[in-house]
């Protein structure tokens, strides 16, 4: 798969179909971005974790022709050789809109061979009602956000890090976040805005000023949810050598999607999809 984000329909007028279409899936390899991350082998990642797309605009037709809507979850695991870019993701949801289904699970079963085939690896589809409030209800995590210090801010569009700064301290553990990360697309430059957590345990505390001013050196920084997710953890893992790394960040949804990418060094790290307020 040779496909690129120049090539994919970002940035580019789309006629909207509304009957079922798979060929709009775009995949794009992961591997081109993680090469910059020094990994070099999609099958011994330093780290698991899944991309959970939620989406809030998915309909279709009953056999009488009556619409019907739904709210979808898809988990896309972070070994996939692919991640599915988000212009296409809509285009194909859309596709479902005037085409007719006689059950939820025909729907579930042709979403998970579509996406899955996209992807080059088994993504998971959860479909639910959308009087189902448990399921998309909007929480907040237990983490100390860092958002309040006082930084100078020098870098908008470079994170690296050496930014970031750390000091001997056995046995930190620290559950933090910042609402502050917002990144741009790599075609389009339109903003993606979003909320980061950094969960860790490890014999070296982080300086959370640095952090602060690391992750808003985001802010116009060009690249994917799922890339800039995998640059933080792997700045963070090479500075501090921790014992344990969570880190995952929910962004805001465009066109009726949010992506939250999930990675951790816990093979067994179960994500709970648990929705913010911003979302």
């Amino acid at each position: 798969m040779s496909n690129s984000a120049a090539s994919s329909p970002l940035g580019k007028s789309s006629e909207y179909r509304d009957t079922y279409s798979p060929e709009l899936l775009f995949p794009i390899p992961r591997s081109t971005n993680r090469l910059q991350l020094g990994i070099t082998d999609n099958a011994a990642l330093p780290f698991d974790g899944v991309d959970i797309w939620n989406s809030y605009e998915f309909s279709w037709l009953t056999p009488s022709g009556k619409p019907a809507v739904a709210l979808v979850e898809f988990r896309v695991p972070a070994n996939s050789p692919n991640l599915i870019e988000s212009k296409s993701f809509k285009l194909y949801l859309n596709s479902f809109n005037q085409t007719v289904f006689d059950s939820l699970e025909k729907i579930r079963q042709i979403l998970e061979h579509d996406l899955s085939a996209a992807a080059g690896s088994r993504v998971a589809v959860r479909l639910s009602d959308i009087h189902d409030t448990s399921a998309y209800s909007v929480t907040s995590p237990h983490a100390q956000c860092i958002d309040a210090l006082e930084v100078q801010i020098a870098s908008y569009s470079h994170p690296s890090v050496s930014m970031l700064k750390a000091s001997a301290c056995h046995d930190t553990t620290e559950q933090l976040c910042s609402h502050l990360l917002k990144s741009n697309c790599p075609v389009t430059g339109q903003p993606d805005w979003g909320s980061v957590f950094i969960n860790y345990q490890a014999d070296n505390k982080l300086d959370q000023a640095s952090l602060l001013q690391y992750i808003i050196s985001f802010r116009q920084h060009a690249d994917f949810h799922e890339h800039c997710v995998e640059r933080i953890f792997m700045d963070i893992y090479t500075l501090l050598a921790p014992r344990q790394l969570e880190v995952y960040a929910r962004y805001t949804r465009r066109g009726g999607l949010d992506i939250n990418p999930y990675r951790t060094l816990d093979a067994h790290g179960v994500f709970h999809n648990r929705r913010l307020v911003r979302q």
